[in-house]
C-alpha cells in the first residue's frame, strides 16, 4: 500500500509539472540572474553603435542593414554558447543541477530551460535590430520598414534554437569550455559562409543567397535566415528567385534538424548522470 501511494504521488507530481509551469518557474529564477540585463545591454550597445556607424558611413544603408544582421547572426553561435555555459555551470555549482535533474520530469525542466534562454536571445536580437533601425533612421538613411526588421529578428530566432539545444547539451555532457570552444568555431563558420561581413558591402552581392556549402551548417542558420529575410527587400528577378529558394531550403532544414536535436537531447537527459560527466 505504501509503495502504491508513493507511485501514485510520483505520477501526480509528474502530471502537475507542465511545460508552462516550468517556464514560469524559469522566469522567476531569472529575476535573480544578471542574464536579462546582459542581453538587453548587449542588444542595445550593438544596435546603437552599428546604427551610428552606418548612419555616417558611405555604404548603401540597406546593404549596411544586411551586414549588421549578418554580424549579429554570426556572433550567435559563440554568444549562445557563453550564455548557456554560464547558466548551466552556474546551476551545477549552486545546486548540483538539482533543478534540472532532481525533478519529476527532467525533460520538461530542460525543455523549459532551453526555451527561456532562447526567448532571452530573441529579445536581445529584437532590441539590437530595433535600436539599429531607430539610430539609422535618425540619420535619415533607413531604407527598410519596421516589418523587415521584425521578420529578420524572427528568422534569426528560428535559426538559433538549434544552437541553444546543442550548447546546453555540450555544457551538461562536457562542461562550459567545450560548449564555448564549439561556439567559437561556429562563429568562424558563419563568417566564412557569407564570405566575410564586408564582402556584400563592397560588391553589392546578396551574400546570404549566394553562400556555399557552409551556409547549410547549423552554425550559419541564424545568420542566413535573418539575412535572407532582409535580402528579400533587395533582390529582383533572378536574384529574388534565388533568395526565395535559399530561404525555403534553409527553413526546412532548420526545422527538421532542430526538431531532431531537441528530441535527442530530451531523450538523452533521461539517463544522464551528473557524476559521469565527460566520461
Amino acid at each position: 500500500m505504501g509503495s502504491g501511494r508513493h507511485v501514485g504521488s510520483s505520477v501526480g507530481q509528474t502530471s502537475r509539472m507542465s511545460l508552462w509551469r516550468a517556464v514560469l518557474s524559469e522566469c522567476v529564477r531569472l529575476k535573480r540572474s544578471p542574464l536579462i540585463a546582459l542581453h538587453l545591454a548587449c542588444g542595445l550597445i550593438a544596435g546603437v553603435a552599428c546604427g551610428a556607424y552606418f548612419g555616417v558611413a558611405p555604404w548603401d544603408p540597406r546593404l549596411g542593414t544586411d551586414a549588421f544582421v549578418q554580424l549579429i547572426g554570426a556572433l550567435m553561435p559563440l554568444m549562445v554558447a557563453i550564455v548557456c555555459g554560464l547558466d548551466v555551470d552556474g546551476e551545477r555549482e549552486a545546486s548540483g543541477l538539482a533543478n534540472l535533474l532532481a525533478v519529476p520530469s527532467r525533460r520538461i525542466a530542460l525543455a523549459a530551460r532551453v526555451l527561456v534562454l532562447w526567448l532571452l536571445g530573441f529579445i536581445a536580437v529584437a532590441v539590437a535590430l530595433g535600436s539599429f533601425s531607430v539610430v539609422l533612421g535618425a540619420f535619415g538613411r533607413d531604407g527598410f520598414s519596421a516589418g523587415v526588421y521584425a521578420r529578420s529578428a524572427v528568422g534569426m530566432a528560428a535559426g538559433s534554437l538549434v544552437l541553444y539545444v546543442v550548447s546546453v547539451w555540450l555544457t551538461l555532457a562536457l562542461g562550459r569550455n567545450a560548449a564555448i570552444g564549439v561556439g567559437a568555431a561556429g562563429l568562424a563558420c558563419a563568417l566564412f559562409a557569407v564570405g566575410g561581413l564586408a564582402h556584400g558591402l563592397v560588391t553589392g552581392e546578396l551574400t546570404a543567397a549566394s553562400s556555399g556549402v557552409l551556409g547549410y551548417v547549423p552554425f550559419a542558420w541564424a545568420e542566413r535566415l535573418g539575412s535572407l529575410l532582409v535580402e528579400l527587400g533587395l533582390a529582383a528577378d533572378a536574384g529574388l528567385r534565388a533568395v526565395i529558394w535559399q530561404l525555403e531550403v534553409t527553413s526546412v532544414l532548420t526545422l527538421a534538424v532542430t526538431a531532431i536535436a531537441l528530441i535527442a537531447l530530451l531523450a538523452w537527459v533521461g539517463s544522464f548522470e551528473e557524476g559521469r560527466r565527460g566520461e
